[in-house]
């Protein structure tokens, strides 16, 4: 392997390293920034309307966690396809770290094989939780029938978005692989 392939390797497992450490950083912080956010329209907007802006700070979370995770991913695969020969191995045995290249090709092996065995990597279930508990308010406060059914939409519109993403993301790794080996074979 040349030092150019093997930099870009090099630098792109870190890539992958530390965006799956800023994903683990970023969700204390947004249920922090989601809290703070309740606590201040609750204290401010006494009616239950006041539950959209928390709401939208959990949706903004979501989504860099979703896209986080789907880089990461997509980087992943780039390695597979570019980095890893068929059975796993490095392009050429030429150094001592040859036993680490078949990594991204063992862990989609292992998640297809195990898939229950994974945590929930966009922490879906921890979404929709909080999303459930940011709706209490409006469903114990609302005034009108009307004004809880507007505000039941964007909180069910968030919780189906959570669920479309789950599904996009289970089968991000084998559609991402092929578009990358059609690419390396040139069509």
């Amino acid at each position: 392997m040349n030092g150019r392939h093997e930099a870009e390797y090099v630098a792109l497992r870190g890539t992958i390293r530390e965006r799956g450490t800023a994903r683990m950083v970023l969700l204390p912080v947004i249920f922090i920034g989601w809290a703070g956010a309740a606590i201040a329209t609750a204290g401010v907007i006494t009616v239950a309307v006041g539950t959209l802006v928390p709401l939208l700070v959990l949706a903004a979370g979501f989504e860099a966690i979703f896209a986080l995770h789907m880089n990461v991913e997509r980087v992943g695969r780039y390695l597979q396809a570019f980095h890893e020969s068929e059975d796993g191995s490095p392009d050429t045995l030429d150094d001592d770290s040859a036993h680490a290249w078949g990594w991204e090709r063992v862990a989609m092996a292992y998640g297809q094989r195990f898939p229950v065995s994974a945590p929930d990597p966009l922490f879906g279930r921890l979404f929709v939780l909080a999303i459930s508990v940011n709706f209490l308010p409006a469903a114990l406060n609302f005034e009108f029938v009307a004004e809880l059914i507007l505000l039941a939409i964007p909180h069910f519109v968030l919780i189906n978005r959570i669920r479309v993403a789950r599904i996009a993301a289970a089968g991000q790794r084998v559609e991402d692989l092929r578009r990358f080996n059609q690419l390396k074979e040139g069509r």
